[in-house]
Order: structure tokens, then sequence, then C-alpha cells
């Protein structure tokens, strides 16, 4: 049997979990408030997944500089090293818009990069 402590970033609470396995079967977890907490444990010691935020730079219309992205869903956490390191020689042409898809299927997870802000940015009057 192993436990394996964590504290959830489900929600606010920030529970102090204990997750009790035998091999790959999850015997137990205790330590959460919320269902979102026991969802996070399990998928946290059985299959981990991150989001991946970053910057790629931008060239065009005369500038040049960087805009954020991050993926659009959960990668499995083993591959966070191979994204960013497949963003790290991108360049995308001016203008950029939220949302826009930067990387189609980044590091062969299925899971696109899209652009958070945009550039150059949209300025308020």
């Amino acid at each position: 049997m192993e436990k394996h402590e964590l504290t959830c970033i489900g929600c606010p609470m920030g529970c102090a979990l204990t997750v009790t396995t035998e091999g790959k079967e999850i015997l137990s977890v205790e330590g959460y408030t919320c269902e979102r907490g026991r969802v996070y444990a399990e998928k946290e010691v059985t299959a981990p997944t991150r989001i991946v935020t970053s910057t790629v730079c931008v060239q065009g219309r005369g500038k040049s500089g960087v805009v954020s992205v991050k993926t659009q869903s959960d990668i499995p956490k083993e591959k966070v090293f191979d994204c960013v390191k497949a963003l790290k020689n991108v360049t995308v042409q001016a203008p950029v818009f939220i949302g826009e898809v930067i990387v189609d299927n980044v590091a062969d997870t299925g899971v696109a990069v899209v652009a958070t802000s945009a550039w150059p940015a949209v300025q308020k009057l």
C-alpha cells in the first residue's frame, strides 16, 4: 500500500488529501470536502494533467513582440516539456486574435494552443 499526500486545487478550500493506492488501484481518498476534490485526487494519482501557458513571438505591421498562449485543455503531465519545446521557435504573423489557434495538436497531444491576448493590443478609447 502507498499513500499520496496532495493539496487539492479543485476549489479555493485547498483541502489536504490522502490517496491510498495498491499498485494502480485506488483504495481510498480522504480529506476532500467537495466532489471536485475526490475527482482531482483520483486523476492526479492515476493520470496527472496540466494546462500549459507560455508566449510566442509575433511579427508584422512593422513591429515585433510576444503574445500569450495556452493549451486549449489539459495535456498529460509528461508532455508539458515537449509542449514548451514545440512553442519555443513558433513565430506568428500579426494580427493575432484572442482564441486564435496558434499550434494544432501540440506535441502530439491532440490539443491546440490558442492565443489568450490580441496583438497588436486593442486600444481602449
